[in-house]
């Protein structure tokens, strides 16, 4: 399965179960980690669970055979890892304090300006 299906896959589970802010961010280039990192916000520990775990159960029928989750117990910040796609779910609080998108940002400016 390529990326882009991976990602239409974990979109639409993010979709169903309402998932806030959604962000793409393509890391091709950047980092060998991933091709790309899809981050949003849950409203609660629950909803941030729920999340994470419809993005699991719709890979799981798609028949993916790569998936890793981590931090769905707390439910402040979950991780689904989908190989080439890795998404983020996160509380309001946690999504700001770690602020991934400008995490990002510099390292790709920094890429562009050594080209």
């Amino acid at each position: 399965m390529n990326t882009e299906q991976l990602q239409q896959i974990a979109i639409e589970a993010l979709d169903d179960l309402k998932a806030i802010d959604t962000v793409v961010l393509d890391v091709r280039g950047l980092t060998t980690i991933a091709d790309t990192l899809i981050i949003c916000t849950g409203r609660s520990t629950r909803h941030v669970k729920s999340i994470a775990e419809n993005v699991v159960a719709k890979a799981k029928a798609s028949k993916l055979s790569y998936i890793k989750m981590e931090g769905e117990r707390e439910g402040e910040w979950a991780i689904v890892d989908l190989a080439d796609v890795v998404v983020h779910v996160m509380l309001p609080t946690a999504r700001e304090f770690y602020n991934l998108e400008d995490l990002w940002e510099p390292i790709k400016e920094l890429r562009e300006n050594k080209c």
